[in-house]
């Protein structure tokens, strides 16, 4: 199946992806020999979502229906927290998640997130499939966790605002803005004097409905997908962070697959991975015109000012030495020097 790339394709696909992931397609006749979930938080009309259907597609059609691994979106099965915590404990299968939230658990796996560290995706993708990314499935696996070789992408960061656009730090002077749970995104955004506030994604939409926060931050196939824009007035890009969601396995279940089953999920499952990633890079142009369509009003911003201000608040400093030179030295190595 060829995932349609226009904004149609993008939009209408939720009412399929959510029938698929609930109870799957071309099954087999005979009962499954591996029945798993895999959760995440990024709604059905996703590139994510559909992408990660169409390796579960596969890989059910490859082991003759001796794997089935069913789909949930949208935090069905719980918030990001509740979804990891299952993982470990093995009552849920596979999960995809940000390195930034799951620094909660292991704190390097952010490295990949520090602020204003990427120019481009031409350093992102040899870092992350490279040292830098090997790097951290290490230090994920330490806590009992399998991670898959290629990360999927969630694309660089926008702050969107329901009062005013955010094109300086000034701008971002105590500006109430929701950020996920993870202390690097609270850390850069009280160096950068806003007001940040940690709310799990499933609960985005209300927060800003409720003007709980003015604001948030995402990637713009996020914002376009969870409709951000029906509460949101502004968007600014900032790309002030570059994102991404490594696939994990709950190494209780992983470790007690045949070999053989293994292999063809990797295969299927990092496939879909560079795939979904060519989709956002092909989306973003059109779902910003879209969200300017409907009303958003789009901002180009200059990161440099927003880059000197984590400087001289010692942001870069201070999370250097929490990392740890090993780590820092492979993030500058392809990103360039950041302090």
């Amino acid at each position: 199946m060829k995932t349609n790339l226009t904004r149609r394709g993008f939009i209408g696909a939720a009412a399929a992806v959510t029938t698929v992931s609930t109870f799957g397609i071309g099954r087999a006749s005979a009962a499954p020999a591996f029945e798993y979930k895999y959760g995440t938080n990024v709604p059905a009309t996703h590139p994510l979502s559909t992408r990660m259907v169409e390796a579960t597609d596969a890989i059910r059609q490859e082991t003759n229906g001796r794997v089935d691994i069913r789909v949930f979106p949208s935090n069905q099965l719980g918030s990001d927290t509740d979804s990891l915590s299952q993982l470990r404990s093995g009552a849920l299968e596979f999960f995809n998640l940000s390195p930034l939230i799951l620094q909660t658990l292991v704190p390097n796996a952010a490295i990949s997130g520090i602020g204003f560290a990427w120019s481009g995706y031409d350093k992102v993708w040899p870092a992350m499939d490279g040292e830098l990314g090997a790097y951290v499935r290490g230090q994920i696996e330490k806590v009992g966790l399998f991670t898959f070789e290629k990360i999927w992408d969630n694309g660089f960061r926008q702050v969107t605002s329901s009062t005013k656009p955010i094109l300086t730090p000034d701008d971002l002077k105590n500006f109430k803005i929701r950020v996920p749970v993870s202390p690097l995104w609270t850390s850069m955004f009280r160096a950068l004097d806003a007001a940040p506030t940690s709310i799990n994604f499933n609960e985005v939409y209300s927060a800003l409905q409720t003007r709980v926060v003015e604001g948030q931050e995402n990637p713009i196939a996020l914002i376009t997908s969870a409709k951000f824009y029906e509460v949101q007035k502004y968007l600014s890009k900032t790309n002030h962070m570059w994102d991404g969601y490594w696939l994990l396995a709950s190494g209780r279940v992983w470790n007690k697959l045949p070999q053989d089953v293994r292999e063809v999920i990797q295969k299927h499952a990092n496939e879909k991975a560079l795939a979904q990633r060519e989709d956002l890079a092909k989306l973003n142009n059109s779902l910003e015109r879209e969200l300017a369509e409907k009303g958003m009003q789009v901002s180009n911003v200059d990161g440099t000012a927003f880059r000197a201000k984590l400087q001289s608040a010692g942001f870069y400093k201070e999370w250097r030495q929490k990392f740890g030179d090993e780590a820092w030295k492979l993030l500058e190595k392809h990103a360039g020097a950041i302090s």
